[in-house]
């Protein structure tokens, strides 16, 4: 096998591709497209993010929403990832986003997104969101007998050698309690 050098470069599949829900001071909802983040603990999420409205929010209201993107919501999703909070205020509408206050922190839900994880800021330093999960939720429309259906949330993946969003795709097995067998 002959293989290609691309040097040191935060290149992995799959790369979740996850929307930071936030209020600003004023209540006003905020969203920003981060796709370098990753449960890092049971009741843990860590984001690296750099320098935003979304970091701005963070410091003051110390609690955020982690959506999922979905197939269904690729173009806004996108959008709040590449437009600024700071010089479009009303990012989260022209989005076409509705939030709905969660019940468990000081930031909005997305409406259009089934699935989120509703957290408190541990720490942010660095550039380094740690976020505790106090709460996951998820919408009635994606729920099956009594779990979040993946084939239903129909989340997307960036590909990070493309720079092109992906669907998640089929199922290719089971995971077994002590793994799957080798034939």
């Amino acid at each position: 096998m002959s293989r290609v050098n691309f040097g040191a470069k935060p290149l992995m599949y799959p790369q979740p591709v996850l929307i930071i829900g936030t209020y600003d001071e004023n209540g006003v909802p905020n969203a920003m497209n981060a796709a370098w983040g990753i449960t890092t603990d049971f009741k843990e999420i860590t984001i690296s993010l750099s320098d935003h409205k979304t970091t701005d929010n963070l410091k003051v209201k110390k609690a955020f929403t982690v959506s999922m993107a979905t197939e269904d919501q690729v173009v806004p999703c996108d959008y709040v990832g590449v437009e600024s909070g700071r010089k479009v205020p009303e990012k989260f509408a022209k989005a076409g986003f509705h939030a709905t206050k969660s019940e468990f922190v000081d930031a909005p839900l997305i409406d259009e997104l089934p699935l989120a994880m509703e957290c408190r800021v541990k720490s942010f330093e660095n550039g380094i969101l740690v976020g505790e999960i106090v709460n996951v939720s998820a919408d009635e429309s994606v729920v099956t007998d009594g779990a979040v259906d993946i084939t239903k949330v129909k989340p997307i993946s960036f590909d990070p050698f493309g720079n092109a969003y992906f669907g998640i795709g089929a199922k290719v097995g089971n995971a077994f309690k002590d793994g799957m067998a080798l034939k």
